[in-house]
């Protein structure tokens, strides 16, 4: 049967993404045949042009770094969920041929945290501050109470998070990186720092731990979350944010709902596995 609709994900670097993987499930469990979702090796300059030859087949696209930023002056809307992280990582084409940008990693952190019972909090902190910090500080907007601790390695990166949190309505503090064992003693800790980055700080785990959110999913499990785990406490990983952010994309691109959770979660678990 010929290809009739059409979707990717961007990015560079973009061979090792598992977005593929994730989308081809759905789509074999919705029975979506005629669909076809694969990667493209794409950078900030070569953006614009490759949005430019897009037919009309083309549904959506999925968006990795760097391109999450690069690509909101070129789209037609930008979601409000979006625009608030100036991060668009969901691209859907409209029956129009409008294109709209959307935020999935934001709902998604929210559903992947609900799904360990996570659903508020009082107080909650963050490691790191990067552009996923920021989307979480977007996510704790909507289900912490309190303040939000940030753990980072400059002024400058204090700065940023105490902008962003301003921005988004949440109320963050700042600490020292080399004070990130203390972030531990919140019911919620978000790390959001590249792989190794956190692996010190693995015997600092308390006895009673709270939730940990790590958003790496390869290599897994980290050292921090082996430790967190093993005294008893509850871990949400990245593969239950790339799973809960791409069935949200599912949703948009395809028009089917809900989006086959289970199916993707074990694509991506044997993929991984795989390696």
């Amino acid at each position: 049967m010929s290809t009739t609709r059409r979707a990717a994900v961007l990015g560079s670097p973009i061979a090792h993404s598992l977005s593929p993987v994730l989308h081809r499930a759905a789509y074999a469990e919705l029975g979506l045949a005629d669909w076809a979702y694969d990667r493209y090796e794409v950078d900030e300059g070569a953006l614009p042009g490759f949005l430019e030859k897009l037919g009309p087949e083309w549904a959506g696209l999925s968006l990795t770094m760097p391109l999450k930023r690069a690509v909101i002056p070129l789209l037609d809307e930008v979601s409000e969920v979006a625009a608030s992280v100036e991060a668009v990582n969901t691209v859907v084409f409209t029956e129009s041929g409008r294109s709209v940008g959307d935020n999935t990693d934001i709902p998604g952190m929210l559903a992947a945290l609900r799904e360990r019972g996570v659903e508020q909090v009082e107080r909650a902190s963050v490691l790191g501050a990067g552009a996923t910090a920021s989307s979480a500080l977007a996510a704790l907007s909507r289900i912490c109470t309190g303040e939000v601790t940030a753990y980072v390695r400059s002024a400058a990166r204090a700065d940023e998070m105490r902008g962003w949190g301003e921005r988004l309505g949440v109320t963050v503090r700042t600490a020292a990186w080399e004070d990130a064992a203390a972030a531990f003693e919140a019911p919620l800790t978000i790390a959001t720092t590249p792989a190794g980055t956190t692996d010190a700080l693995a015997a600092a785990v308390p006895d009673r731990p709270g939730t940990l959110f790590d958003v790496l999913y390869e290599p897994w499990p980290t050292a921090l979350a082996t430790a967190w785990s093993d005294r008893g406490g509850a871990v949400v990983g990245g593969l239950d944010l790339l799973v809960h952010q791409a069935v949200l994309q599912v949703e948009r691109m395809t028009g089917r709902s809900p989006a086959p959770l289970a199916a993707m979660r074990t694509a991506g678990e044997v993929a991984l596995t795989a390696r």
